[in-house]
């Protein structure tokens, strides 16, 4: 397995940066031992060799051990680059799951809670020339309070629940930087106004400046000065019109045309960080007919729910290129996009997606049981979600809830209802830009912006009676609507269908939704019947069940390897009509 030692996060990009991905050495802790044995202290090693960014029950990390560890900790050592040493030092992690702290030479540096959102923190006074030691516990139970995705919370997996992915699981490494740097960022687009507009925030408050320059194929097509007041500044850029037509710089799939920025932060006119982003120009909203439009055009999605996981790798990514090629094989297949289910994904999917033109749709990886301590993880972590997937053009909807998971009361009990209309609120405040969709499934509650329907029962010839009138509906047994929410004209799709498996593989565990196709030709043709029913139903959109294989659902499109099990081109004479 090829180490993850590509720049980690490709949407902003600083130049100054060493990679901490490789062998570490690993341990189990099941007794819970290792605070009082002062392993974070870093003086001990560790008996086991991992490789992060994967995690220890897959393959790739080296170890391949499906028994549940709660706790595991994790060393290595390493050496400041010289020319970095004079400059102050930003450590990052793009995900660990789930209660994460790390030491510094013996220092305590950090504690994140959640297991998909990224976190950094400012590490400079901590370090020492010469060797440094790091030491990171993670710990991630079974408890199904917190947000977890598809992981199970049993021993083992079960239905659509799969072998956890615990611990360290995306990249790892240091940025350096001067005085102060940009902590957090929003950059936005308003093709009504012609403008590009956002925020930023410092990680110390020092910088007094923000320089934004912006370019098009290589030509300077903005710049502006921002002050700074605290930590704190907005920006507006309106787009010179220097010898182009606006519409030229429109992204869509079909031209998935991007914006340069380039990030400068000044001190007394020295400059003390600078990034590189991007930006597609593009707007995703509802007309006044109950269009869903991109760029004031209707939008017909035809999506693929895609998992991201691998065979070797779980949740991990093996490298950057395999996400450009689960997208490039969506594309050839009919696709414009994917529901990216229960999971945030590596950033390079939402990087290549922008380049490619693909849609993608964000969702919140479910916790399971509503109390009090899921409703404060949810709110967190999908806050610090949002914030973050903002900032990628490829992204056009939300999905707080999906399917009921953790509110399994909603349709008739008002805190739950509550949640979700709060998550809602949240995300419209964090993100006025995008849909959402408030419980994609069934028993969506109001306010949603469209409303995703869930139903693998239906047969194709069916689907356009079926769905007729959608006021009392019961798609597989569940209420469309939560009481006191009704349909009130929004945009309607399809956002979970299918799951054809072959009969051939269903064997043991492994399992697809209703029978099994005996060939491929009863395959397509179930396949193209579905598609028929959907387009002759009126839907705005839909989203197939699902890409690839995974662990014991062996209903995707292509194999867990990535082989499609049907010819490409005829599926995309299927889906992408």
């Amino acid at each position: 397995m090829t180490k993850r030692n590509e720049y980690p996060r490709p949407q902003f990009r600083r130049e100054s940066w060493q990679p901490l991905n490789g062998t570490w050495e690993f341990a189990f802790d099941d007794e819970d031992a290792g605070m009082k044995r002062g392993l974070w202290r870093g003086k001990t090693p560790l008996p086991l060799r991992i490789e992060v960014p994967f995690s220890y029950q897959y393959p790739a990390s080296g170890i391949g051990d499906r028994a549940v560890h709660e706790i595991v900790w994790y060393r290595r050592t390493f050496e400041i680059e010289k020319e970095m040493q004079e400059r102050r030092a930003l450590l990052c992690f793009n995900a660990a799951d789930y209660e994460t702290d790390v030491w510094m030479n013996g220092a305590h540096a950090l504690t994140h809670r959640g297991g998909f959102s990224p976190f950094h923190a400012d590490v400079t006074d901590l370090l020492q020339s010469g060797e440094n030691i790091i030491v990171v516990r993670c710990k991630d139970t079974l408890e199904s309070a917190v947000p977890r995705g598809k992981q199970s919370w049993k021993e083992g997996p079960f239905a659509c629940f799969y072998v956890q992915n615990t611990g360290i699981w995306q990249s790892v490494w240091l940025e350096f930087f001067g005085e102060d740097c940009i902590d957090r960022y929003s950059l936005l687009s308003d093709i009504d106004h012609c403008t590009v507009y956002g925020s930023v925030e410092t990680l110390r408050g020092r910088a007094d400046e923000l320089d934004l320059s912006l370019s098009f194929r290589g030509q300077s097509i903005a710049w502006q000065h921002t002050l700074l007041t605290g930590s704190r500044g907005k920006f507006c850029v309106p787009l010179a019109d220097e010898g182009f037509d606006f519409g030229e710089l429109l992204w869509t799939p079909e031209s998935p045309n991007l914006v340069d920025v380039d990030m400068k932060l000044l001190k007394n006119g020295q400059i003390v960080d600078e990034a590189h982003t991007r930006i597609g120009l593009r707007k995703i909203d509802i007309d006044a007919s109950g269009k869903i439009c991109l760029n004031h055009r209707p939008l017909y999605q035809r999506l693929i729910l895609d998992q991201g996981y691998w065979e070797e790798s779980g949740l991990t990514p093996p490298s950057a290129t395999a996400l450009k090629t689960d997208i490039e094989l969506s594309k050839a297949m009919g696709f414009n996009g994917a529901r990216k289910h229960q999971k945030l994904e590596d950033p390079y999917f939402y990087y290549y997606a922008e380049e490619l033109g693909f849609l993608v749709w964000c969702e919140m990886p479910s916790a399971y049981t509503f109390c009090d301590r899921e409703v404060k993880a949810l709110t967190q972590e999908w806050q610090e979600i949002v914030s973050y997937a903002k900032n990628f053009t490829s992204v056009i909807a939300y999905v707080p809830l999906n399917e009921s998971w953790g509110t399994r009361e909603i349709r008739t009990q008002n805190a739950q209802q509550d949640l979700a209309r709060s998550l809602y609120y949240a995300t419209r405040a964090l993100d006025e830009t995008r849909l959402i969709s408030s419980n994609d499934g069934f028993e969506t509650v109001s306010p949603t912006d469209f409303v995703g329907i869930h139903d693998y029962d239906v047969k194709g010839a069916e689907m356009a009676q079926k769905y007729a009138v959608l006021d009392g509906l019961y798609p597989q047994g569940w209420a469309l609507f939560a009481d006191g929410s009704k349909y009130e004209g929004q945009p309607v799709l399809l956002t979970e269908f299918g799951g054809i498996a072959m009969k051939s593989d269903e064997k043991g565990m492994a399992w697809g939704y209703n029978e099994g196709a005996s060939d491929r030709e009863e395959f397509l043709s179930r396949l193209s019947a579905l598609a028929g029913g959907i387009r002759a139903a009126g839907f705005q959109g839909f989203c197939y069940t699902q890409l690839t294989d995974v662990q014991q659902e062996v209903n995707g499109l292509l194999t867990a390897g990535r082989t499609p099990k049907a010819e490409i081109e005829k599926l995309k004479e299927i889906f992408g009509k």
